[in-house]
């Protein structure tokens, strides 16, 4: 059943694989608010090799209950299929609000053992896919003043996981573009956060040792419990450079924090540095920096002289 409300309705939202798993859930919640959703996914395998009908069966679905979407099958991988995700919203529906980025693969293995073809196909699908989708959005949401992107990332980028140096570089790297494109998009009402998940999903199947089942999630793992924190960080009123954790009922935020600088005389040496190395490395008193809040607090500064002026 259609719930139709809330900020959702009428809104045209792309979300990249979802196929199954986070994306399908997330297309389905959006959708169930009314939204009219752009189901991407090439359906290939958890690795990335072969293609498939899974985004047309998470259409059928959303269908089902009275929703509206098309399915596209390109791989944003791919600059021209990328391109084609977004084409294919606007001769849909004629626009586009939203960008849920949330298409990848995993190609685990230690870095020792780890074949730099598989550096590059992960790399190619997380960072350049995300950032060739969000370049054929970006335009768009420009010239109307309005758009809601999000990235996703990962646990394994923001803390490290043992054997995916390649995935964990790719979904720190979705922070750094999050940075820059949330300062860019700020006077243009374009807000961009990114998605830590935690669910059991086909991917996380593939980690040796993981005890999951896709097909039947625990019930505290689904990802269906991922999307609450997606339209969040999606409706008319979302923050943006937030980064959320989201996952078996439970939502978090994490942050990057500096401490006090260290200052010393242009002739400082190496020994001088090494004095206070406990006070370098101390994070006790440490505040939370990111670009985004130094542009903010020049722009409240200019406010105020203005103001006064």
């Amino acid at each position: 059943m259609v719930i139709k409300m809330g900020s959702f309705k009428d809104k045209v939202v792309v979300v990249t694989g979802a196929g199954g798993g986070l994306g399908k859930a997330h297309a389905i919640e959006f959708a169930k608010r009314g939204a009219r959703v752009v189901v991407n996914d090439l359906g290939g395998s958890d690795d990335g090799r072969g293609k498939s009908d899974m985004a047309d069966l998470v259409v059928n679905e959303i269908h089902s209950f009275g929703g509206e979407a098309i399915a596209n099958k390109a791989s944003v991988a791919d600059k021209k299929g990328a391109q084609s995700i977004i084409d294919d919203a606007l001769n849909a529906y004629g626009t586009l609000d939203i960008l849920v980025n949330n298409a990848g693969i995993l190609r685990d293995k230690s870095f020792k053992n780890m074949d730099l073809n598989d550096w590059d196909i992960v790399m190619n699908v997380h960072l350049n896919g995300t950032s060739y989708v969000t370049k054929a959005a970006w335009n768009i949401m420009w010239k109307k003043a309005y758009g809601r992107i999000l990235f996703t990332s990962s646990t394994s980028g923001i803390f490290g996981n043992f054997g995916q140096a390649n995935y964990g570089a790719a979904k720190m790297g979705m922070l750094g573009f999050m940075n820059v494109l949330a300062i860019e998009g700020l006077s243009k009402n374009i807000r961009v956060n990114t998605l830590a998940p935690d669910a059991e999903t086909r991917l996380i199947a593939t980690i040796p040792g993981a005890q999951v089942n896709p097909e039947n999630p625990d019930p505290m793992r689904h990802p269906k419990l991922v999307s609450p924190a997606v339209l969040l960080l999606c409706d008319d009123d979302a923050p943006t450079n937030k980064t959320v954790h989201a996952g078996n009922g439970r939502f978090s935020c994490s942050a990057t924090y500096i401490n006090e600088p260290l200052n010393f005389s242009a002739d400082v040496t190496y020994e001088e540095l090494l004095e206070r190395k406990n006070e370098l490395f101390d994070m006790s008193n440490a505040r939370e920096m990111s670009g985004l809040l130094r542009v903010q607090k020049m722009l409240s500064d200019q406010e105020k002289t203005n103001d006064s002026s």
